[in-house]
């Protein structure tokens, strides 16, 4: 936990509530059983005597005040003051929770600042359109509920993660329509910023009941059609971008109503099963030392992981340019 340590031996800092319930001592008082929390890791905690004063609930940031103690063995954190954190309190919600290690606002910048170039117009005025229509949604959106980039600014982190890769490809293969894989990796997963609930945190605390009848590929293709009504754009562009959207999880057991049937739809859901894969790799070894292995992952089918030590662990993007 990253408190920091006052002259009189107590330490204060923000935090998370994870869990606080209201529960009775055996002397008849009440008190809140609380678990702290933020980027660093989790803390049990107590405050003794509670009178009723402040309304506390899960993922509610507040600032606590008190001391680290043992009990059976471990540390606990004995609450001598609490508050709800206010609006003029000068904390970063990043130190809190996990987030991008490049702000999601800067890669939007960089993502528009592509699409700006693109030669082709429908493709350019599609994208654009969506993009500024979404944009305070998607630049702290995470890219997912537990899994790859369940974090702050994850969208957009794990959004750049594919251009950078669909550019290099390009280079080398070009035959590929770099203007059209691009478009696709910017839109495939905009509509998630819709299928997600957030909680005050800002991660994703379940699904949205239409998020889960109708899901972010479907609702992501009928942005690309609503944009093209909106812009007067008729053209067989706007139907190729809905299917790589609707494609891009490969097969109907992920969700993908059709299979890719085109170039730069295949290496558009190659190249998101690629991205997401590295991160669930990276951050499951992270977990264990050098030579042993991780517990089976059941979003890496099942295996068990092993980490050889010869590279770094840490999920690191070059985001470029």
């Amino acid at each position: 936990m990253n408190f920091k340590t006052l002259p009189n031996g107590m330490c204060d800092g923000f935090v998370i509530l994870k869990k606080c319930e209201e529960k009775n001592a055996k002397n008849g008082s009440v008190y809140l059983d609380l678990v702290l929390g933020d980027k660093d890791g989790e803390i049990p905690a107590k405050l003794w005597d509670y009178k009723g004063e402040g309304l506390f609930e899960s993922e509610m940031v507040v600032k606590v005040r008190g001391t680290v103690e043992q009990y059976n063995g471990k540390d606990q954190f004995r609450i001598s003051q609490i508050r709800p954190a206010s609006s003029s309190d000068d904390y970063n919600i990043a130190d809190l929770v996990p987030a991008s290690e490049v702000g999601g606002a800067q890669i939007f910048d960089m993502l528009v600042k592509r699409v700006q170039a693109f030669e082709d117009a429908d493709i350019k005025n599609i994208v654009l359109s969506i993009l500024n229509d979404k944009k305070d949604l998607l630049i702290n959106c995470p890219a997912a509920f537990r899994l790859h980039h369940a974090m702050l600014g994850g969208l957009m982190l794990h959004t750049i993660s594919i251009v950078r890769m669909a550019e290099e490809i390009c280079k080398i293969y070009p035959n590929i329509n770099k203007e059209l894989l691009l478009a696709g990796a910017i839109l495939h997963d905009t509509a998630k910023t819709w299928e997600f609930q957030l909680s005050k945190t800002g991660l994703v605390k379940s699904y949205s009941t239409e998020g889960e009848l109708i899901g972010h590929l479907v609702k992501g293709a009928i942005y690309v059609e609503e944009a093209a009504k909106k812009l007067g754009i008729e053209s067989e562009k706007v139907v190729l971008l809905q299917h790589m959207i609707l494609s891009h999880h490969g097969v109907p057991e992920f969700g993908s109503p059709v299979r890719p049937m085109f170039l730069e739809a295949e290496i558009l859901s190659s190249l998101d099963s690629l991205d997401a894969t590295i991160y669930e790799i990276n951050n499951a070894t992270s977990k264990v030392n050098t030579g042993d292995f991780t517990d089976r992952q059941w979003a890496l089918d099942n295996r068990k992981l092993y980490n050889h030590g010869l590279s770094s662990t840490e999920h690191i993007v070059n985001i470029g340019e």
